[in-house]
């Protein structure tokens, strides 16, 4: 019987240390296809549009990180009348914080 993914698996290559080949148990295919965008989603922007990013973020009481994933993840270039949104990214950010200690 096969195993069920946990409720937080999103089907890419596993993240632990692991001997077997880098794509798992899985289909090599998936991970290929992962690798390759992963590496376009986050290849580095212009010297330009990283310091407007930037400069957005650090506006919007983000880290460029939470910015840029904003972008990638819904298209959505976050302006200040985006409050709600803005929010849930700064709740987000602090249960981390918080789980982490744990």
């Amino acid at each position: 019987m096969a195993r069920r993914p946990k409720r937080t698996d999103n089907g890419g290559p596993p993240l632990d240390d692991y001997d077997g080949p880098p794509w798992g148990k899985g289909d090599p295919y998936i991970f290929l296809a992962w690798q390759a965008a992963h590496a376009k989603a986050w290849k580095a922007p212009s010297r330009d549009v990283m310091l407007m990013r930037m400069e957005k973020a650090e506006r919007l009481g983000l880290t460029y990180e939470e910015y840029t994933l904003e972008i990638l993840e819904r298209g959505l270039h976050l302006q200040p009348k985006d409050t709600d949104r803005i929010a849930a990214i700064k709740a987000v950010r602090k249960r981390r914080r918080v789980s982490g200690l744990d």
